[in-house]
């Protein structure tokens, strides 16, 4: 597939739209393995990543967010021209939206985790599925949260749709902030999910992050199968 358009979605952090084959499929939230095609630079990671397709399956393009690093697979992509052809693999994983409408789904994204969730919540939202979903979405400042104005829109389009940003670092920031601060916390998830214990809960952020969270949900009493866990190591 061809790289179409890049752009900066928050600090550090680039979108890139490529062309979708016509008989390619997906559903919302998976992922692939996108490959370089005789780069001209490399380095001991490869030429190869797994990166979440950030678009809904009915958008037009496929699209991934990556934050940027000095790593030689990005500072191709990042300065490739436009048109050039990348391989990519038939899409892959499991943080989708499960089939009970009855359930709730809570998403606790940190950083670059987002890129299933926007996926996901874009799908719901187009496709008008009674799910309620409920985002609670962690980022340092404003400035680094990718998708955040879309996010805030779509929340306002979709009345299913609670969308719960906090950052942790707000003293560092040039915008002003009034939302949520600080970490995620059990608090945080009582406040605004109305059935706590019936949610199925989904996780996508740093290592950390992560863990964290499974340490949270398990502190309050949430059954394990109840929770889909995935690492977001580098991006």
């Amino acid at each position: 597939m061809k790289l179409l358009e890049r752009r900066e979605i928050a600090a550090d952090t680039m979108a890139f739209f490529f062309e979708k084959p016509a008989d390619y499929h997906y559903l919302a939230g998976q992922y692939f393995v996108i490959t370089l095609i005789d780069p001209p630079e490399t380095d001991t990671e490869g030429n190869s990543r797994s990166l979440t397709i950030a678009s809904a399956p009915h958008e037009a393009h496929l699209m991934i967010a990556i934050r940027m690093r000095n790593a030689a697979f990005k500072r191709v992509l990042k300065t490739m021209p436009l048109g050039v052809e990348v391989r990519i693999s038939r899409a892959l994983g499991n943080i989708v939206l499960h089939d009970d409408a009855k359930r709730p789904a809570a998403f606790l994204a940190g950083g670059i985790g987002i890129t299933p969730f926007r996926s996901i919540i874009v799908d719901v939202t187009a496709r008008k599925l009674p799910h309620h979903l409920y985002l609670v979405y962690a980022n340092p400042r404003p400035e680094d949260t990718a998708f955040l104005d879309e996010l805030t829109e779509l929340a306002h389009k979709n009345k299913r749709f609670t969308f719960v940003p906090t950052m942790t670092r707000v003293e560092a920031s040039s915008p002003s902030w009034n939302g949520e601060r600080g970490y995620i916390t059990p608090e945080m998830l009582w406040k605004y999910i109305p059935d706590v214990a019936a949610s199925m809960y989904s996780i996508a952020g740093p290592p950390k992050m992560v863990t964290a969270m499974l340490a949270l949900l398990d502190d309050m009493g949430i059954n394990l199968a109840s929770i889909h866990a995935e690492e977001f190591t580098g991006y």
